[in-house]
Parts: structure tokens; C-alpha cells; sequence
């Protein structure tokens, strides 16, 4: 693996959850920009998945051209590098991309969750360029805790409730 080949995602799973038997599952998913992880609850398994897409959108479109079924999906999230003004209120531009990446949720069943407050999930060191929103949560619409996440502005991190 050449340094450039390094995965661009991680998913972290409190030890506190270990009951929960995840797993990684790179027999589901096998590409090094998307995270696909799997446990159980009530006898049924579930799967979380994370995705880092760079500029090209590469990670996005292997998944919009791999036939992979997966049910149960409960949240799928990640960076998406997408500038859209649906979730970034300071940006008045539509992407493209959008459509390709609604098109993947809307095969999984997945819906765009949207925080309680607005905040940027990539900041810039440069005063010349502004802070972006690329990261975005989606949720499977049939659990309480959809629409229900915020993003935590002092630890950059995306916190659910």
C-alpha cells in the first residue's frame, strides 16, 4: 500500500458497547474509503457505515456502481466533500453530485438527517477561504432518533443524542 492508499475513514466503537458484537465487515464493502461495520441487537444485525469521498466523488460512485445489498443500515455518514446550499446555509450553490448521492441513500432507504444548529465541519487555517459543511448524517427515517443529532462546534465531531 502506497502512503496515497491509506484508508481516509475509521469508526470508533465505545468499549462500553461491546455486547453489542461489532465487526468489521470487509467481506460486505471492499474499498479502502468506506467503512462498513456490523452488531446485534435484539437477534437482529444492524450496520453502520462511513464514507470518505474525495473531489473526484470516487468512493460514491464505486458504491453506485458495486451491487452490494444491505439491509438494516441504521446510519450512514461521513465526508462527503459535497458543497450543496441544501446543507451548507452559507453556500447558494446546487452540486451535481447531490443527485448521485441522494440517488445511493434513497436505494438504502436512507434519509438526510439534519442538525438542530448549523455548523461548519471543515475549517479552513486560511481567512481567505471559508469553513464548509461536507459531513453529513443519513438515517434510517423509521427510528426515534432520526432528526435528532447535533453537531458538536467545539470538538468538530458530530454528536447523537
Amino acid at each position: 500500500m502506497q502512503p496515497n492508499d491509506s484508508p481516509k475513514v475509521i469508526t470508533y466503537i465505545n468499549i462500553c458497547l461491546s455486547s453489542l458484537r461489532f465487526s468489521l465487515r470487509n467481506d460486505i464493502i471492499q474499498y479502502r474509503d468506506i467503512s462498513c461495520v456490523s452488531f446485534f441487537n435484539h437477534r437482529s444485525i444492524y450496520f453502520l457505515i462511513n464514507i470518505s469521498s474525495n473531489l473526484s466523488q470516487a468512493a460514491l460512485n464505486y458504491r453506485k456502481n458495486t451491487e452490494v445489498e444491505i439491509d438494516n443500515i441504521l446510519i450512514l455518514t461521513g465526508d462527503f466533500n459535497i458543497r450543496d446550499h441544501i446543507w451548507d446555509p452559507n453556500f447558494p450553490y446546487y452540486s451535481h453530485h447531490r443527485e448521485t448521492l441522494f440517488e445511493i441513500m434513497d436505494s438504502l432507504q436512507l434519509e438526510i438527517s439534519e442538525p438542530y444548529e448549523f455548523f461548519p465541519t471543515k475549517y479552513s487555517d486560511d481567512s481567505q477561504i471559508s469553513n464548509l459543511v461536507l459531513d453529513l448524517v443519513f438515517l434510517c427515517p423509521g427510528y426515534p432518533e432520526f432528526n435528532n443529532h447535533h453537531i458538536h462546534h467545539n470538538f468538530q465531531l458530530t454528536m447523537f443524542l
